[in-house]
């Protein structure tokens, strides 16, 4: 069974990025790929906003280079959700807002590509 899905335009990923807390952070450690769930915010401007350790391995491999995020809703059981994917350059600055521990940085991704899909269910449809 092939799952029908549809392509969300720009303006709807950025809507339904804006609604979700949680998503998963996409890069590569010594060229093999790795995944890390994110607390994020999406920014007025469209960039994603990941709040991290200084120090953390996140933090040490994305600066400056190209990754991705991921966020969405699936339900598993009927195989309907959405999926948004933004792909961009992570640079890390400093937090500075006063209620950051001062150990914490903000990764920004400025999103060069944005795609999302809708998917329908795929449950018969019961009679």
């Amino acid at each position: 069974m092939t799952p029908h899905s549809t392509t969300l335009d720009e303006w709807e990923c950025r809507r339904r990025l804006a609604g979700l807390a949680v998503g998963r952070v996409v890069y590569t450690v010594d060229a093999l790929p790795a995944v890390q769930p994110a607390r994020y915010r999406l920014d007025p401007d469209g960039s994603v906003l990941l709040h991290a350790g200084a120090g953390s391995e996140l933090v040490r491999v994305v600066s400056g280079a190209i990754v991705a995020f991921e966020a969405g809703e699936l339900d598993a059981a009927e195989g309907s959700g959405w999926s948004v994917t933004v792909l961009g350059r992570a640079d890390v600055v400093p937090d500075r807002t006063a209620d950051s521990p001062a150990d914490t940085v903000t990764v920004r991704i400025l999103p060069e590509m944005v795609s999302g899909r809708l998917f329908a269910s795929t449950r018969p449809d019961r009679i």
